[in-house]
């Protein structure tokens, strides 16, 4: 029981850290402005990482390859300190792979949680301040579905349609990550 909590809540905390260093990454790309209070958060929660890894990786075009390298940074030691915590007896070599499956998994249930909250503000409060920032995240994922399925009865169910393919493809990660465990454990 003890393992499970502290597991619980080393995945908590890493995931809220990195998930912030790849909101910042993504807000970059998106050309968000961070003057409000969900960019003041992801810099208070990520700055600390971010900033030092820039003087190391540069950006590549609009994408800030630092905000990438400290979540999957995170990520690899949570597995890394997971890995001790069970006596070190697996391979170490599952650790990057176990890291970029969480990444990625952070990445998709962020997603999903950003077209979650931007489909409800857009039924009870469309003049949000901060329904702006979300629009601007969820439109590159909502346009291409949007342009296959009509508005029906004036709704718009394009981020709900988003949300249930992002679910599938958590789906289809657990998979992936399991069938790479089993290669990785294959080669011995």
């Amino acid at each position: 029981m003890l393992f499970e909590i502290v597991v619980f809540l080393l995945d908590i905390v890493v995931g809220l850290i990195s998930g912030a260093c790849l909101l910042r990454m993504y807000m970059q790309a998106q050309r968000v402005p961070f003057g409000n209070p969900v960019g003041q958060l992801v810099f208070a929660l990520s700055d600390w990482i971010v900033m030092p890894l820039r003087k190391v990786m540069a950006g590549k075009g609009r994408w800030d390859m630092s905000c990438l390298l400290a979540a999957f940074a995170l990520q690899l030691v949570e597995m890394l300190l997971l890995w001790l915590l069970q006596g070190a007896n697996s391979m170490v070599l599952a650790l990057p792979w176990l890291a970029v499956c969480g990444l990625i998994k952070v990445a998709l249930s962020g997603l999903m949680g950003i077209l979650l909250i931007y489909a409800i503000l857009s039924w009870v409060q469309p003049y949000s301040p901060i329904y702006g920032v979300l629009q601007r995240l969820a439109e590159p994922v909502v346009a291409p579905i949007r342009r296959l399925v009509p508005l029906i009865g004036n709704v718009d169910f394009s981020a709900l349609i988003a949300l249930i393919l992002l679910q599938v493809l958590l789906m289809v990660l657990n998979y992936v990550q399991a069938a790479g465990l089993m290669v990785i454990a294959g080669v011995r």
